[in-house]
């Protein structure tokens, strides 16, 4: 068979490798694989390609990459040769195509092994790639709204050997990070912050008479968060130069299917996006327009700005942009996965010496590129390992569902006996369940999008109707409607029910999303309900019991991960997971002892009977305690605690205000702490903890069972054996 040259090769040979004349072998119909000196690099199917899967240059089949099956790493002689972005400024565009080709492939594969945030990844490699050959960082600052999107361009800012530590522990961080990198000058992981961020950094820029340039990069989902308008409304009055990147791949809402159909992009905003990507024609003209009458005088000018507005207001119906008229000067929609117009109009506007900020709209598609996450419901917006070929993720199966689930599911059961039940969330069906809950009752969900402030004022306004709204609101998320949960729900004393999700240490998202202080920031707000289960039979009891509380605000904070496997029937839970309503206030013993009180609130209960345990075997008799209510506070079962035993252990998942500082207030001022008795609280450290399992977290933390029974151990004097019962775990941790 003649010899030929494969597209690898090509593609290596336009990277400057030498090409090795290979041998062409067919080894199956509709396949043939080129192998050169260095062994076999590709595979390659024919068909799909004929099929059309893979006619799109920004796409391919997952046949077509190098070591389509197992764990060999795709074939990127161009990537291999990129440590940072200054290794990309001279490339030619049909270099900058396959650099693009390559990253891609990466990133598939490398998520394959750590999971993490796919799509959004996918989404903007031609703009990653474009940004970095355009502008000269780390001096020009690239501000990444969120950051779960940054993939790419941790890999082209010298991370990509790191990139198979991604989310797990000690490894990269899933979201930008000042402390990991100069090329991350912010750091994100909550959305609607970088046109804030960005306008800062230019006005510092020009305090300092610098002229680097600042871009923040922003998706259609974040920009619905009132800060970005905030700031797009400062942007425009300050007149700073910045470049605003709208990067609109027409998912604001996760995930955008139910029951197989698609779902609508929540907001206004969504729709008038949708209108400018409509306009194209009207666009381009516009443009040629504007470059024609810079060459008049400035009368002439003006003139033409005015008629330029009527043409839009009879052609598209809507005038100028809500951008324009906040001061930005806008350009779009332009295609996000052609690197051609990408290059070009970041060029011009990188040169033009021009004053203010600029918004550029661009279109893109979320898992671009990757076929399992084009067709998927969410577009694998965030996955645990799959398999490349066919997108699977591979899951544990957890032989008990998440509480997340359970909530869902007590909550429609709450919803079946009583139709005032509403259920509202920030663009987070998929994480909080509220899309289970909207498949039972689509009137009765409200998606507001990434809007908490609004959502929790809007929650009060039903309240004031006589509705039960639930606001089911991860615990990191609604420290950003704090205010509302004080003056618009406490103040006036509206029944809003806020469901954390979420709460205490999260494992890989790291401290970015870590729920450590809604029993701080929730328990100092008079007029506030607070519960937390110790179990998923205690979520959905607790679920039953705060639909009946219609005289203030209540909330109940439960944790990422799965139940612990109760006998829902035996804890009392009805058909169709309905709770039973709880004594408000109360908590109950678990466990009998002498020697020491562990008193735990939380699921954190579950660690503190393995404590006990511990102690059991180290001849420590520990009582047990599920407080179950931070307030009101069960103050009986404290008072019995406190003259009960010599000492008392509190045992939270939560930061220095919560739990164990209600208890102590309590005991303080009521003089329990004047004698004998020795009190010990135990809490999440002063610090943020970063991503890892959260097995690990807790450890670090210090809140393991054994850490607890330790804590016991030297309190009670015994430290030979409070050092032995830690022994495996400094072992393990030298």
């Amino acid at each position: 068979m003649a010899a030929s040259k494969c597209d690898v090769c090509a593609r290596a040979e336009l990277a400057g490798k030498k090409f090795v004349r290979p041998r062409v072998q067919r080894v199956a119909q509709g396949t043939r694989r080129c192998v050169r000196e260095d062994g076999l690099h590709r595979t390659r199917r024919v068909a799909a390609r004929a099929q059309g899967l893979s006619g799109d240059p920004t796409k391919f089949s997952v046949d077509e990459r190098d070591g389509d099956l197992g764990d060999l790493k795709p074939y990127t002689p161009l990537l291999d040769t990129v440590n940072y972005p200054i290794h990309i400024k001279n490339f030619s565009i049909d270099q900058l195509k396959q650099l693009a080709r390559e990253i891609r492939a990466d990133v598939i594969q490398s998520v394959s092994k750590t999971g993490g945030h796919l799509g959004s990844s996918l989404g903007v490699v031609e703009l990653t790639v474009a940004l970095h050959h355009i502008f000269n960082t780390p001096e020009d600052r690239i501000i990444w709204d969120v950051g779960h999107q940054a993939y790419p361009h941790k890999i082209l800012t010298g991370r990509r050997n790191r990139m198979s530590t991604i989310r797990q522990s000690h490894g990269l961080s899933g979201f930008t990070k000042r402390t990991e990198s100069e090329y991350d000058p912010f750091g994100a992981g909550h959305s609607s912050t970088s046109i804030s961020a960005g306008l800062g950094m230019a006005v510092g820029r020009d305090f300092k008479n610098k002229n680097n340039k600042v871009i923040a990069v922003i998706g259609d989902g974040a920009i619905t968060g009132g800060m970005a308008y905030e700031a797009l409304n400062n942007a425009g009055f300050l007149d700073k130069n910045m470049i605003i990147i709208l990067n609109d791949n027409n998912q604001v809402s996760l995930p955008t299917q139910y029951n197989g159909k698609n779902q609508d992009p929540v907001g206004a905003m969504s729709g008038m996006l949708s209108r400018l990507q409509s306009n194209r024609p009207l666009r381009e003209l516009r443009e040629i327009a504007k470059g024609v009458s810079k060459q008049f005088p400035q009368p002439i000018q003006e003139l033409t700005a005015k008629v330029d507005e009527y043409a839009r207001g009879m052609i598209s119906g809507s005038g100028s942009t809500l951008f324009e008229e906040l001061g930005m000067y806008y350009i779009g929609t332009v295609d996000g996965h052609n690197l051609n117009d990408l290059v070009s109009i970041l060029r011009e506007v990188k040169n033009t010496e021009s004053v203010g900020p600029v918004l550029i709209h661009i279109s893109t598609e979320k898992g671009r590129g990757y076929h399992p996450a084009e067709n998927a419901s969410d577009k694998m917006h965030g996955v645990v390992k799959y398999d490349v070929k066919t997108g699977k993720q591979i899951k544990a199966q957890a032989k008990v569902a998440s509480y997340t689930q359970f909530f869902a599911e007590g909550l429609i059961a709450e919803a079946e006996a009583d139709d005032r039940v509403i259920g509202i969330h920030a663009a987070m069906g998929g994480g909080t369940g509220m899309n289970i809950f909207e498949k039972r009752f689509p009137e009765r969900t409200f998606d507001v999008g990434i809007a908490e402030q609004h959502a929790v004022t809007f929650a009060a306004g039903l309240a004031t109707e006589g509705l039960k709204p639930w606001c089911a609101i991860y615990s990191t998320f609604l420290q950003r409607g704090y205010d509302q949960v004080v003056h618009d729900c406490a103040l006036q004393k509206l029944p809003v029910r806020f469901a954390m999700d979420r709460a205490g240490l999260v494992g890989a998202d790291g401290a970015t999303h870590c729920g450590a202080f809604d029993v701080a920031y929730m328990g100092c707000i008079p007029n506030m309900y607070m519960c937390a289960p110790s179990d998923e039979a205690e979520l959905l009891h607790m679920i039953a019991t705060m639909n009946q509380i219609d005289d203030a605000p209540s909330c109940i904070r439960f944790p990422r991960g799965n139940g612990v496997g109760v006998d829902l029937a035996e804890a009392g839970v009805g058909p169709n997971k309905k709770g039973s309503v709880l004594d408000i206030g109360k908590g109950r013993i678990l466990r009998g002892g002498e020697d020491v009180a562990l008193v735990a609130y939380g699921s954190i209960v579950q660690y503190a009977l393995a404590a006990a345990d511990i102690l059991a075997a180290n001849g420590i008799s520990a009582t047990v305690a599920d407080m179950r209510w931070c307030k009101p506070l069960d103050t009986n079962l404290i008072n019995h605690m406190a003259k009960e035993h010599p000492v008392m252990i509190t045992v939270e998942e939560g930061s220095i205000g919560g739990f164990g500082a209600h208890v102590m207030q309590y005991m303080a001022m009521n003089g329990m702490m004047d004698g004998n008795l020795k009190f010990r609280p135990m809490i999440l450290p002063d610090r943020f903890i970063d991503h890892g399992a959260q097995k690990e977290q807790l450890e670090w933390a210090g809140l393991s069972p054994s850490h607890i029974a330790s804590t016991a151990l030297a309190t009670l004097g015994r430290e030979r054996d409070s050092l032995a019962v830690l022994e495996p775990h400094l072992m393990g941790s030298a």
